[in-house]
C-alpha cells in the first residue's frame, strides 16, 4: 500500500518508504498516519509538506485538548505532531528553510508535551564550547528504587534527534533508570550551530558535567546508548570518557567512509549536509576521522553490540569487528532477520538491552 506511493514516485520516495517504515512505526508514528500520508506522496517534493500537514493536524488537536484541560490528550497529540514534523524533515536537506521550520515545530511540540507524559521530563540546557548551549531532555523514573538513580545518555545518529528517542527512554524509565537524550553537533538543535564531529567524547563530557551539578541523579553511574551513527559515537565517547560505565552500540558503523558507498542516497546526502561539506568528496574527507580503528581497545566499560544481518545502511560485519576489538567485557547480539537498528523486530532487543543496562549500572555501588 504505502510502498505503491514509492513505486509511482521518484527514487528518493522509494528509498524513504523501503528503508524507514519500520523506524517510523517503532518510534511513535501511528500506523494509520503512516499509511494515510505515504499513500498520497508521489514525489520527493511532497514528502515534507505531507508530513507537516499530519503534524499540524495533531498539533491542532493537542491545542484543543490544552484549552479543555485534557492533559493526557495534550501529550498524545503533541508527541504525534512532533514525530510527524521530525520525520517530514529528517532527510529533507535539499529544502533547508522548510527543514528548519519543521524542526522548530517538532522541538516546540515535544517540549509542550513533556510535562504531561506519563513520566514527565524537562529540557536541560548544557553549557558547551564557545558559549554554545547544547540541549537535552532529562526524564527521571517515577518509581525509582533509590533517591539518586543512575542515568543513561541517549545518543541519536545522523538524522535522528533526542525527541525521537522517547520510546527508548521509556524502556529505561520502567527499570528505574533516568535518561538524558541529547543533540550533539550536527544533530537536532545543534545541527544549525555546528557540523557533526568525530570526537563525541567532548559532547558526552559536557553532558556528564551537567549531571554532576545535580543532586537528584547519580552521575557516578552513567551508561550510554547510541543508535545508528550514535552506535559509533557511544563507544568512541566511552573510550575517552571514563565516567561512562556501560555502553550499548546499536547498529553503529566501524568506519563511516568504508560504509558510505552502500548507504542509501538520501543518507549520503544527509552526511554531506551535516558534515558542513559542499560536495561528496569534501564530506568524505571530513568523515575520514569517523573510525573506531585504534580506539576500541581503550574502552574498559562493559559493552553490548547489537546488529541486524539484514542491515542495508551499515555492513553487519562492522558489529562483529567492533565486538572483537573492544577492550572490556562485551556481549554481541546479531539478529538474522533484523534490518537497520532492528526496528522491524524491536521486541527482540529493546526491553532486553534495557535489562542489560540496568544490570551493569546496578552492579556499581551507588555514590
Amino acid at each position: 500500500m504505502a510502498a505503491m506511493a514509492g513505486d509511482a514516485g521518484d527514487a528518493r520516495v522509494r528509498t524513504a518508504v523501503t528503508n524507514w517504515a519500520p523506524r517510523f512505526l517503532a518510534n511513535g508514528v501511528d500506523p494509520n498516519d503512516y499509511q494515510r500520508v505515504t499513500n498520497h506522496i508521489t514525489d520527493w517534493a511532497s514528502w515534507l509538506p505531507a508530513w507537516s500537514a499530519s503534524g499540524a493536524m495533531h498539533q491542532r488537536m493537542g491545542e484543543e485538548a490544552a484549552r479543555d484541560g485534557q492533559h493526557e490528550s495534550v501529550a498524545y497529540h503533541l508527541f504525534h505532531a512532533a514525530m510527524a514534523y521530525h520525520f517530514g524533515k529528517f532527510l529533507a536537506v535539499d529544502s533547508p528553510a522548510q527543514l528548519r521550520a519543521a524542526h522548530d515545530l517538532a522541538v516546540s511540540c515535544y517540549a509542550r508535551a513533556l510535562p504531561w507524559f506519563d513520566v514527565p521530563g524537562e529540557r536541560l540546557a548544557i553549557p558547551f564550547e564557545d558559549g554554545l548551549t547544547m540541549w537535552g531532555v532529562l526524564r527521571k523514573p517515577l518509581r525509582a528504587h533509590e533517591n539518586r538513580p543512575p542515568v543513561v545518555l541517549l545518543i541519536p545518529g545522523l538524522d535522528s534527534v533526542k525527541e525521537e528517542l522517547h520510546s527508548y527512554s521509556d524502556e529505561f524509565l520502567r527499570r528505574g533508570l533516568a535518561t538524558l537524550a541529547i543533540d550533539g553537533p550536527g544533530q537536532g538543535e545543534m545541527e544549525f550551530e555546528r557540523p557533526m564531529r568525530a570526537d563525541y567524547e567532548v559532547v558526552a563530557r559536557a553532558a556528564i558535567d551537567a549531571l554532576e551539578r545535580r543532586d537528584d541523579l547519580d552521575a557516578g553511574r552513567v551508561g550510554a546508548l547510541g543508535v545508528s551513527l550514535g552506535g559509533y559515537y557511544a563507544p568512541r565517547a566511552a573510550a575517552f570518557e571514563p565516567r561512562i560505565r556501560a555502553v550499548i552500540a546499536l547498529a553503529g558503523p566501524y568506519a563511516v567512509p568504508d560504509a558510505f558507498d552502500q548507504m542509501p542516497g538520501l543518507t549520503q546526502e544527509a552526511f554531506i549536509h551535516r558534515s558542513g561539506a559542499a560536495s561528496r568528496a569534501e564530506a568524505l574527507e571530513h568523515l575520514r576521522s569517523f573510525t573506531l580503528e585504534g580506539v576500541l581497545q581503550r574502552v574498559a566499560a562493559p559493552a553490548l553490540v547489537i546488529m541486524g544481518r539484514q542491515d542495508r545502511v551499515i555492513p553487519p560485519h562492522d558489529a562483529e569487528r567492533v565486538a572483537r576489538e573492544l577492550g572490556g567485557p562485551v556481549d554481541l547480539w546479531m539478529f538474522d532477520d533484523g534490518n537497520h537498528v532492528c526496528n522491524n523486530i524491536p521486541y527482540t532487543h529493546r526491553p532486553q538491552m534495557a535489562d542489560w543496562m540496568r544490570r551493569q549500572l546496578r552492579a556499581i555501588s551507588a555514590a
